[in-house]
């Protein structure tokens, strides 16, 4: 097989500006829209070629604000999709590149389809291509291209990176539907809590003034917390803020910490047990999907440790690749782990005898996705009642401690 010329120092082309035309076509309809091309004269010779007498044509500007433009997980998930769907058509990589990045109305996302785009016209292979922008692209999707691509099977690659991409968003939103509820109405008690102490209690105190009697002791607690809320309510309010965006650049800077977190994550009660499921079916779906894919099981054991999500299982199945790369089977080097349940040990032993087990593996992931399922809304049903008793008992302490000395003078009276 003759090798391939490098192409690391080609220059990719320059991207075409987008230009925004109106014209009247033959019928004398006046009609807009957008192309893309070096200058304006191509544009006006195109639209003639179409029949169109162009009368206005400039370059889109750039919008001003572009909040909420940033490429993200489900951005890929759908250019997969979509580039899988156009390849399974018959359309060419190059043209169908062009066509899904022209049609995404987010910037960033179709200037990041159209570089790749241009790579790939210059002689690049669509994995290498991808491998440059490699914030959006791990490992195991170029992988995965990069195999396609040998193989001559790029579309159907494509599909069970679509497939899987779509499973792994559908997993998080369950998992995030988990956490996001309970930290919302913490957040709510906290702002009703800090208003009634911050603008409520002081009414209530300069009418206890007049009274002319000692205070019982809760509403003396909350009167004195309700003062240093008055005194120092800009450091309490943004304490919290502080501690998040600390929280998140910690997480994100320090290993260490990073390392610390996932494992004390585990340990939390119900919480701890959504998580390691969550690792295990992620686990079980890329190892499947890379696996059926036909990359080999050591090498797609490097890209399954960092789609588990966790630090220990990330550490365990690095571990486990060291341990096949010399010989050993894969579920005998899960057992050593003592992390994966013997279910799932059972079902790779039973894969690697009977020669299945990127089936096997896709078995457990849809098993254990069903189970984060469950678990979500197991959980959800657990927290709703409870965070609802603690704001009812964190308002109504301050509602009794308000009321105690009224109620104390009408049984004097």
């Amino acid at each position: 097989m003759a090798k391939q010329p490098s192409l690391a120092k080609a220059k990719p082309k320059q991207e075409e500006p987008t230009f925004k035309w109106e014209g009247t076509d033959k019928r004398g309809v006046r009609v807009k829209g957008e192309l893309r091309a070096a200058n304006q004269n191509l544009i006006k010779a195109e639209l003639r070629r179409q029949g169109i007498v162009p009368l206005r044509v400039r370059k889109k500007p750039k919008p001003l604000f572009t909040v909420g433009d940033n490429v993200n997980s489900k951005d890929i998930m759908l250019f997969s999709r979509q580039l899988c769907t156009m390849l399974g058509s018959g359309i060419a990589v190059v043209q169908a590149l062009d066509m899904v990045g022209s049609s995404n109305k987010k910037t960033k996302v179709k200037e990041l389809i159209l570089t790749i785009k241009s790579d790939v016209e210059s002689g690049t292979s669509l994995s290498k291509a991808l491998s440059r922008h490699h914030l959006y692209f791990d490992d195991l999707y170029c992988s995965l291209v990069h195999a396609g691509e040998e193989a001559g099977v790029l579309e159907v690659l494509l599909d069970k990176i679509a497939t899987y991409l779509e499973k792994s968003e559908a997993l998080k939103a369950k998992v995030k539907k988990a956490l996001t509820y309970p930290a919302i109405v913490l957040l709510f008690a906290f702002v009703v809590t800090a208003i009634l102490l911050i603008f409520v209690i002081p009414t209530f105190e300069d009418l206890f003034k007049g009274f002319g009697a000692e205070l019982p002791a809760l509403t003396r607690f909350v009167i004195d917390l309700s003062n240093v809320f008055q005194k120092y309510w800009y450091l309490i309010l943004g304490a919290p803020v502080v501690a998040i965006v600390a929280f998140i650049q910690a997480r994100k800077r320090s290993r260490t910490f990073y390392q610390w977190l996932d494992r004390v994550v585990l340990q939390i009660p119900l919480i701890g047990d959504l998580v390691a499921t969550s690792a295990n079916a992620r686990f079980a779906r890329t190892l499947s999907t890379l696996f059926s894919g036909g990359v080999p099981l050591v090498d797609a054991m490097t890209s399954v440790a960092g789609a588990t999500g966790n630090y220990v299982y990330e550490k365990a199945v690095l571990e486990m690749r060291e341990a096949v790369s010399i010989g050993q089977q894969l579920n005998f080097a899960m057992r050593q782990s003592s992390l994966f349940p013997d279910m799932v040990i059972q079902m790779v032993a039973i894969g690697e005898e009977a020669g299945s087990l990127g089936d096997m593996l896709a078995k457990v992931a849809d098993f254990y996705e069903a189970e984060v399922d469950q678990k979500v809304d197991t959980l959800t049903t657990m927290i709703e009642p409870l965070l609802m008793a603690f704001l009812a008992g964190v308002v109504g302490t301050l509602v009794i401690a308000m009321y105690l000395p009224i109620f104390k003078l009408a049984s004097a009276v």
